[in-house]
């Protein structure tokens, strides 16, 4: 099994906040990992070397020199009535809407959707923003969530 329900989520409240809808439908193609699967998949595409975002160190793209391009605010529009992500990331990622995203947290907590749905729901999602990283299924753009209320956008180092 790949997948744990929703319920088991440890922080499954942020998907369920009144101030925060998610419909039903957005519910079922957010998918938690179990922990075995999270551990595979950031040992493949973040860090064979750390647990968490705030431990990278040489050998990990994340710090590599060149990853990151651009940066912006998102506490911002988190903080509004507005939806969209930053224009920022939108305007940088060109990703069809059924690409297979990950919202990766640490070595045990990685989050599967699609690029739709994320966009949707961004809100719920950077309810966990202690360095989370975005990626794509076989994308190379990523966007990292920081919790001073700012992401960065680069382009995975090979």
């Amino acid at each position: 099994m790949n997948y744990i329900s929703i319920e088991e989520l440890k922080n499954a409240w942020i998907f369920r906040h009144n101030s925060l809808p998610v419909a039903e439908k957005d519910l079922t193609k957010i998918k938690p990992m179990t922990a075995a699967r999270a551990n595979t998949l950031w040992d493949v595409a973040i860090s064979r070397q750390v647990d968490h975002p705030d431990f990278f160190k040489k050998g990990d793209w994340p710090v590599a020199d060149g990853v990151w391009f651009d940066n912006g605010k998102w506490e911002t529009l988190w903080d509004s009535d507005e939806p969209d992500l930053p224009e920022l990331i939108l305007s940088q990622l060109h990703w069809d809407n059924n690409t297979v995203v990950y919202y990766c947290c640490n070595r045990n907590y990685v989050i599967e959707t699609t690029w739709q749905v994320f966009k949707r729901t961004w809100k719920n999602f950077l309810f966990m923003d202690d360095g989370a990283l975005l990626i794509g299924k076989k994308r190379q753009e990523t966007v990292q969530f920081n919790n001073n209320g700012y992401f960065k956008i680069g382009k995975k180092a090979k």
